[in-house]
């Protein structure tokens, strides 16, 4: 079964699935926000990671870019004793890391979406091969499920979905290349 047949009527899963998961995304803080959550579902089921996302949010301060770019030992600290995330110290280095890449990017590019839309298209390994280059733990799933929640890849959803046909009208980059 896939998502679309499991997500709809869902307490978490049918919200994301039907408003969020694979629509096109251009807010910087919504792509560092999805980056994190991927990372941090490694290992574990999305639906916990769905039910942990308010505090994600709160933990990283809105997913605010340059905040957590500035995360020191303190922030560090504070996150990995923080019982509402992921409290795993590769993944909490990941994201400080991440954030300060980003905005990087988004100095040199004006904004992180614009750097994926530099590179666009390109097929899914190589996406994988730029996110290890770029980013940390940023394996073939994490970039694929983070590319395909934003738009970039395509294969969020079924072409029978009602859901595909609102992303494809949105025109996401992958109907694009």
């Amino acid at each position: 079964m896939s998502y679309c047949d499991i997500a709809p009527g869902h307490p978490f899963h049918g919200p994301y699935h039907g408003t969020e998961y694979g629509f096109p995304v251009r807010d910087d803080a919504i792509l560092f926000e999805r980056l994190v959550l991927e990372i941090n579902q490694a290992g574990l089921s999305w639906l916990i990671i769905l039910k942990k996302r308010e505090a994600f949010f709160d933990a990283f301060e809105g997913f605010d870019v340059g905040r957590v770019a500035r995360y020191g030992e303190t922030e560090r600290a504070r996150l990995l004793s923080d019982a509402g995330i992921i409290r795993n110290r590769l993944k909490i280095d990941a994201a400080i890391h991440n954030a300060r890449v980003i905005e990087g990017l988004i100095a040199d590019h004006g904004s992180f979406a614009a750097w994926l839309d530099l590179r666009h298209p390109l097929p899914k390994d190589d996406w994988v091969k730029l996110f290890r280059q770029t980013f940390r733990f940023t394996g073939g799933e994490i970039t694929g499920e983070f590319l395909m929640s934003t738009g970039y890849l395509p294969g969020a959803h079924d072409e029978n979905c009602p859901v595909y046909r609102e992303i494809l009208a949105l025109r996401p980059p992958w109907s694009e290349g």
